[in-house]
């Protein structure tokens, strides 16, 4: 992992440029034993190009046979071992949406959902609704109160809300409303600790009024809390690793945790690769560090859509001579965690990685990007927290340790 004493140590200024890409879910499995994963499947000239010029291999995101959710897997990118900084989704979340969240509020991820006339959950994303669709209904929770603390809601997309809870006595120390599961009604608030049970009691208060507001909605009328949390003080990382680094993403929770590490979130309009290379294009003299987000890869594995995950990898491959002509001294390609279409969710797999360094880089005998060249590339098996302090060393921006 990024010893962040040494890291502050070493690190040292230069004019590189570097480009972490990452395409949410990445890592992938054949739909049947013997084909082809979504990577291995997808057309991508360019990727294959800097596949033979570069380096690949694939990265551990957690510790081997953990199954990461999208938080602790971007930490890990980041160098933070995300078993030491332990970050909840709900304060990802409101910091991606600019809510902010102080140490002692209460931070909670909401999906909206549908339940039946027995209250068991038919669609844990209620129909994955649009954000139009989901502001009238957010508009209902906004209007409920509760005596002693203050209650913000904000819509983040599509049918996932954050909300915060403000007031006196309050810990986070509590475990997830959904079940991950449809048949069954949504769980409780429930504390795992004594310190926590004023606020578990006050968001099933809470949950009591938005359950009788959202009665009569069609789809979204019930809803999950996840990832209970609040303000983690984080490390620094333009302290940790003297870069100026900005964070080009479209969803709010990735820019959540790029904000809570002190990257500058950047505003674009657009959704598609080539918007966000271009946003890197306006904003190249002043940064030595992009993070780039690509989210729609980890949207069509959980979705099970094999074809449509390779639509999206096509797309980024498609636009990437747009960053290329940046000429960074080294890009990054890779994914927060596998989102196999075959398994519709998350996985424990290595994820493809693949580096790309003209200047440093030791080239193996790979010549694709895929999940089985990357288990024969240069860089091996290797921890997700080693990706920074290696991308640093290629951009000479670690001294010499030791005489």
């Amino acid at each position: 992992m990024a010893d962040f004493k040494w890291m502050k140590e070493l690190h040292q200024k230069n004019n590189t440029k570097m480009v972490l890409l990452v395409m949410d879910g990445l890592g992938g499995l054949p739909m049947k034993p013997g084909g082809e994963t979504e990577l291995e499947a997808a057309k991508i000239p360019n990727m294959d190009r800097l596949a033979k010029e570069g380096t690949l291999g694939q990265t551990i995101p957690i510790r081997r046979g953990f199954t990461p959710g999208s938080g602790p897997a971007h930490l890990a990118l980041f160098g933070y071992d995300p078993l030491h900084y332990d970050v909840g989704r709900g304060v990802l979340e409101a910091s991606g949406v600019g809510v902010h969240v102080n140490k002692g509020d209460v931070a909670a991820r909401g999906n909206f959902c549908t339940v039946d006339a027995d209250g068991k959950i038919t669609d844990r994303r209620a129909g994955r609704i649009s954000s139009e669709e989901a502001m009238p209904v957010l508009e209902k929770l906004q209007g409920i109160t509760l005596p002693g603390v203050s209650v913000e809601t904000r819509l983040v997309r599509e049918y996932r809300f954050a909300l915060v809870m403000r007031g006196e006595g309050l810990e986070s120390d509590i475990d997830d409303t959904d079940p991950q599961k449809t048949g069954v009604p949504p769980l409780p608030a429930q504390a795992n600790s004594s310190g926590s049970e004023r606020a578990a009691d006050l968001f099933n208060q809470w949950i009591k009024l938005a359950r009788e507001a959202l009665k009569d909605e069609p789809k979204a009328n019930a809803m999950t809390l996840r990832g209970f949390s609040t303000d983690p003080a984080l490390p620094q990382f333009p302290d940790i690793y003297g870069l100026r680094a900005a964070c080009i993403a479209v969803y709010p929770m990735y820019r959540g945790v790029s904000h809570l590490v002190g990257m500058e979130v950047q505003q674009f309009e657009g959704e598609h690769p080539e918007d966000e290379f271009a946003t890197a294009a306006k904003l190249w003299d002043d940064f030595d560090f992009f993070f780039i987000h690509i989210k729609k890869t980890d949207s069509k594995g959980e979705d099970g859509n094999f074809d449509g995950k390779i639509d999206i990898i096509e797309s980024v491959d498609k636009a990437l001579p747009e960053l290329l002509a940046l000429k960074p001294d080294v890009l990054a390609i890779t994914g927060d965690h596998s989102t196999p279409a075959r398994m519709k969710s998350h996985s424990f797999h290595p994820v493809p990685t693949l580096l790309w360094a003209p200047e440093t880089v030791r080239e193996d005998t790979q010549n694709r990007f895929g999940e089985r060249a990357c288990a024969l590339g240069g860089l091996s098996t290797f921890p997700a927290t080693d990706l920074l302090p290696m991308m640093l060393a290629h951009a000479n921006r670690l001294a010499k340790y030791g005489a």
